[in-house]
C-alpha cells in the first residue's frame, strides 16, 4: 500500500466519535461485498424455504431463524456496524469481531442447514452438480478433521504473530480477504461438526466433542499470549491513531491490547463450551432416535414371531 493509500486508512478511523453504545449503532461501515453476500445468500434461502412450503413440504423455522436471522445476522453485523467501523481503531473491538465471524456466524449458518434445503429445492441438473461437488475428493480434504482443526488452531497465531495483521490494517482487499478466511476456516472446522447436512468429514460424536474440547486450550493460551506481549499488534498503528484527534478518548493502546486477549480467551471458552452443548444436545437426540427405531425393530421382530407362533397353533397336527 503506498503512504497516502495508508494516511487516508489512517485518517478515515480519525473521525470516529468516542465509542459508546450510540456510536456503536450508529457508526455504520458499509461494504458491497457483506451486503451482496447477505442479500444474495439470505434471498436465496428464502426462496428455498418457499418453494418447499408450495409444494406441501415443512421446512423447521428454527434452521430458517438460525441460518438467516441468527447466521447472516451476525455476519452482517460484524462486517458492516460499528463493529466494522471501529475494528481498526480498537483492537479489541476487531477481537469481537473476529470471534463472530469464526464461530458464532458459521455455527447458526451450519444449523440452518443450506445444503439439505438445496438438495431438496434445485432442479435436477444442478442437484446433481452439487452431488459431484459434495462427494469429489476436494470436498473431502477441507472437510478431514485434523486438517480443518489445523487450520482453526493455526490461522490465529498466524494472523497476529506475522505482517498480516498490520496489512489488514493499511489495505482494504488485505482486510477484506481476512474476514472472508475467518468465515471460512470457522465454516470449515465446524460445519461438519455441528451441521446436519450430509457433506464428508463426519465422524462420530465422541470424536466431535474432542475437537471441540480441544479448542478450548488453544484460545486461552492465544489470549494470554496476546494479554502478556510486549509488542503492539499492529506496531506502531494504534499509537499513531492516538496522536490524532481520537486521542482524548482512544486507550491506551497496551491496555486495549489486554482487554482484547481477555476477549478471546473468555469468548472462546464460552463459546466453545456452547458449541458443547449444541453437540450434546444432538448426541442425545441422535441416541433417542435410535433408540426408538431399534424398539420398532423389535416390536415388528416380536409381532412377527407372535403371528409365526399362531400360525403354528393353527395347523392340523
Amino acid at each position: 500500500m503506498s503512504t497516502a493509500a495508508s494516511v487516508l486508512a489512517l485518517s478515515a478511523s480519525d473521525v470516529l466519535p468516542r465509542l459508546t453504545a450510540g456510536s456503536f449503532f450508529s457508526q455504520w461501515s458499509w461494504s458491497l461485498v457483506p451486503v451482496v453476500v447477505t442479500v444474495w445468500a439470505g434471498g436465496l434461502y428464502l426462496l428455498g424455504v418457499a418453494k418447499l412450503h408450495r409444494r406441501g413440504d415443512r421446512w423447521p423455522i428454527a434452521r430458517t431463524v438460525s441460518f438467516v436471522g441468527v447466521g447472516l445476522g451476525a455476519f452482517f453485523l460484524a462486517t458492516t456496524s460499528g463493529l466494522a467501523a471501529y475494528d481498526t481503531t480498537l483492537v479489541s473491538v476487531h477481537m469481537v469481531q473476529h470471534m463472530v465471524l469464526s464461530m458464532v456466524a458459521p455455527l447458526f449458518l451450519a444449523l440452518g442447514a443450506p445444503v439439505t434445503l438445496a438438495l431438496r429445492t434445485l432442479p435436477p441438473a444442478p442437484r446433481r452438480w452439487l452431488l459431484v461437488l459434495l462427494h469429489s475428493p476436494l470436498a473431502k480434504l477441507l472437510s478431514f478433521p485434523p486438517l480443518t482443526f489445523g487450520l482453526y488452531v493455526i490461522s490465529p497465531w498466524a494472523l497476529y504473530f506475522t505482517g498480516w495483521y498490520r496489512a489488514s490494517l493499511e489495505h482494504v482487499w488485505v482486510h477484506e480477504m481476512m474476514h472472508v478466511h475467518l468465515m471460512m476456516v470457522g465454516a470449515l472446522f465446524f460445519w461438519p461438526l455441528m451441521g446436519i447436512d450430509p457433506i464428508p468429514g463426519r465422524v462420530g460424536y465422541p470424536f466431535r466433542v474432542a475437537l471441540v474440547v480441544g479448542t478450548l486450550p488453544f484460545h486461552a493460551f492465544l489470549g494470554i499470549t496476546i494479554m502478556n506481549q510486549t509488542a503492539l499488534l499492529g506496531g506502531d498503528w494504534y499509537p499513531r491513531l492516538a496522536t490524532g484527534p481520537m486521542g482524548s478518548w482512544l486507550p491506551d493502546p497496551y491496555a486495549d491490547q489486554n482487554l482484547a486477549g481477555g476477549i478471546l480467551w473468555a469468548s472462546g471458552d464460552l463459546i466453545g463450551l456452547s458449541f458443547f452443548v449444541v453437540l450434546f444436545v444432538q448426541w442425545v437426540r441422535q441416541s433417542m432416535a435410535e433408540a426408538k427405531r431399534e424398539d420398532r425393530r423389535l416390536d415388528l421382530l416380536e409381532a412377527r414371531e407372535a403371528r409365526a407362533a399362531r400360525q403354528a397353533e393353527q395347523q392340523p397336527h
